[in-house]
């Protein structure tokens, strides 16, 4: 058995053993091991040149992790949580992000940027949000969620390959998941959705923290003999639409599952995405299950209350069917 949080660990030890340009840098991952203890151990065993505490400032360590990239390093860039990337959203977007493009494709910028992001953890609004589709807006920048354990271990080192920048999300409640990985598993492919479940009936469409969730809905879909096909996006940017479409054209129904806020939402990029592929092969609207509308809130019930949740999904399926 191991967990996501090991997994993860697993990835970051392979990518330091590989590649001698490979760092990681970040708030507190040093002597601590990270915040949510993922670089727990690596300290001691790669010494602090190549596993780096920074300063209590995002846009300083952000900004030498680009710069690193630049000069021929590899640096994994870990950010203590989604909200705290919106002090380096100048770093990210305008710089990250655009000068291979501004340079003519002299340069690249071949940097990972590591968050946690999404809420269940009580920790109230300045760290609980799910704010992947602002990165997946921007042009430059790769975004993947992986939610699996496979993908935990194997994003990391297929994404330091890539020239352009890399923002991998790692929801927080994924951490604690434990499961069984074959100890040969290693690179895995982050262009393409994966279908973690068949079904005839309707395609229900989400990514990260919120997978586990969708699959327990179509679990008990199937009670009330309902086929719930389940599309795993992994993948943000570019978004894999061919497989999206493709389930949708078999089950001519579909739900999108999205810890974002509906206005605005990553879902209703889907949603679009879909009318525009595969109108005349749906039988009823696209629907959306979305984070309420507010701040998510520190008490548990209400933090509960307002994510998305599987009986959510069980009545928006329910409700297009008719049921």
């Amino acid at each position: 058995m191991i967990t996501y949080r090991d997994a993860m660990r697993e990835a970051l030890r392979d990518a330091l053993l590989r590649d001698e340009r490979v760092f990681l840098m970040g708030e507190d991952v040093g002597c601590y091991g990270g915040c949510y203890a993922v670089s727990k151990g690596l300290y001691d065993e790669f010494g602090p040149d190549r596993i780096r505490d920074t300063p209590l400032s995002e846009s300083t360590f952000v900004g030498a992790g680009i710069g690193a990239a630049l000069n021929g390093m590899r640096p994994i860039v870990e950010i203590m949580t989604v909200n705290f990337s919106l002090l380096a959203l100048d770093q990210i977007v305008n710089n990250a992000a655009t000068l291979r493009h501004m340079s003519g494709g002299q340069v690249s910028v071949p940097v990972v940027f590591r968050i946690p992001t999404g809420a269940g953890r009580q920790l109230a609004a300045q760290h609980s949000h799910s704010l992947e589709g602002w990165y997946a807006h921007v042009p430059g920048l790769r975004v993947v969620a992986p939610a699996t354990l496979e993908d935990a271990r194997g994003m990391l080192w297929t994404a330091l390959q890539d020239p352009d920048p890399v923002v991998m999300f790692e929801h927080v409640m994924l951490y604690n998941m434990e499961g069984t990985l074959d100890a040969a598993a290693g690179p895995v492919d982050i262009d393409r959705a994966a279908v973690r479940r068949a079904g005839r009936d309707v395609t229900l469409i989400t990514y990260g923290g919120s997978l586990f969730k969708t699959l327990a809905a179509a679990e008990a879909l199937a009670a009330d003999n309902i086929s719930a096909e389940v599309v795993d996006l992994r993948s943000l940017r570019p978004l894999d639409a061919e497989t999206v479409l493709a389930s949708v054209a078999r089950t001519r129904r579909a739900v999108i599952v999205d810890e974002g806020w509906r206005t605005g939402s990553f879902a209703a990029e889907v949603s679009a995405r879909i009318m525009e592929g595969a109108f005349w092969s749906l039988d009823a609207p696209v629907a959306r299950v979305c984070t309420a509308e507010v701040p998510i809130p520190y008490p548990r019930h209400l933090e509960q209350a307002a994510l998305p949740q599987p009986a959510a999904i069980v009545a928006a399926v329910k409700a297009l069917m008719g049921a």
